[in-house]
Parts: structure tokens; sequence; C-alpha cells
């Protein structure tokens, strides 16, 4: 097992899953088994998580950039502290469209088996931010 190697399947993932859009990488990336412990009680799981994610996110913001801030790998998981930026042009999570550019950062834990996220969970400020969109 390779902490590098780790590292940039989570690089390659933020790349093409979440800034390009590409729905194919969550296939390449993430287990059929997957377990995503920051999906909500009754939301999809697994797979499907990731994909509700990905779809929720690019219908709200445009132009996404993930910059990693700092990363972490030991044994078979790999931390991330991370922002996410975008333009605020479509309902992002119930958020109607302001048109500013918005940002927020996340800490994520991946646990990685076979090159594939097995395990996945996340803290995040997103909330706030939306809620501060939300004129809350």
């Amino acid at each position: 097992m390779s902490l590098a190697k780790n590292k940039s399947i989570i690089n390659e993932f933020d790349k093409s899953a979440i800034e390009q859009y590409n729905p194919s990488a969550v296939d390449t990336f993430v287990s059929d088994h997957v377990i995503n412990h920051a999906a909500k009680p009754g939301a999809p799981n697994g797979k499907d998580s990731f994909h509700h994610f990905l779809k929720a996110l690019h219908g709200g913001l445009s132009n996404i950039k993930v910059t990693v801030l700092r990363q972490i790998a030991e044994n078979d998981l790999v931390v991330t502290h991370k922002s996410f930026s975008g333009l605020h042009t479509g309902n992002l999570f119930g958020v109607p469209p302001t048109h500013n550019q918005i940002s927020f950062e996340a800490i994520e834990i991946i646990r990685l088996e076979n090159d594939k996220y097995v395990e996945h969970w996340v803290q995040s400020n997103m909330g706030t931010v939306l809620g501060t969109l939300n004129g809350h």
C-alpha cells in the first residue's frame, strides 16, 4: 500500500468527479459496498449518496474548484482538509441562486480498499455558508 498512491486516488476523484462532474468517476473510485457515514438518515447511502451529492452540488454551483489545504495518509486512511468554491448559479440544497462566488471547507476521511473508497466521513461548514446565503 502506497500512501502517495492513496492520496492521488482522492485527488483524482476530486478532479474528475467533483470539478469535472464525471459521474462515471464514482464507479471508478467508489466501491459497490461503500459506507457513507456522512449520509443523512433517509437519504441515499452507498454509491448512490455520492451521485446524489454530485448532482446537487453541480445543480447549484458552476466552475467548481477543489483545493487541498492539508492531506495526511496513514495505513488505509486519507484525511483531507479541502475547500470547495464555485459560482452559485442554481438551487443549492434548497438555497436559490445568488450568483455570488461562494466557498466552504470540509475535512474528509476516506478509507480505501483495493484503490477504492470503502468508507467516507466528512465534516464541513457548508450548512453555515448556505445559511448565510439564505439570510439566516
